[in-house]
């Protein structure tokens, strides 16, 4: 099953046309409204240099779940 998605606006324009393979090897700069500066924060603080490692970080993930569960709260 093919899928699809339009991540245009989410992407730096240099990366809107690569594979989802060079996607996850992409620094996190590549996300758009993240800088090279902030490549070398991620770096530095978590030791991730890709998207597909910021992506499986297990800070973040936990990050992630709990920000959903505050979500369904309330």
């Amino acid at each position: 099953m093919a899928v699809s998605a339009n991540l245009e606006k989410a992407l730096d324009k240099a990366f809107e046309n690569v594979s989802l393979d060079e996607l996850l090897a992409a620094p996190p700069s590549a996300l758009a409204g993240l800088t090279e500066r902030h490549d070398a924060l991620f770096l530095e603080a978590l030791n991730v240099k890709t998207i597909g490692e910021l992506g499986s970080n297990k800070f973040i993930a936990l990050a992630v779940a709990l920000a959903t569960l505050g979500g369904k709260q309330g």
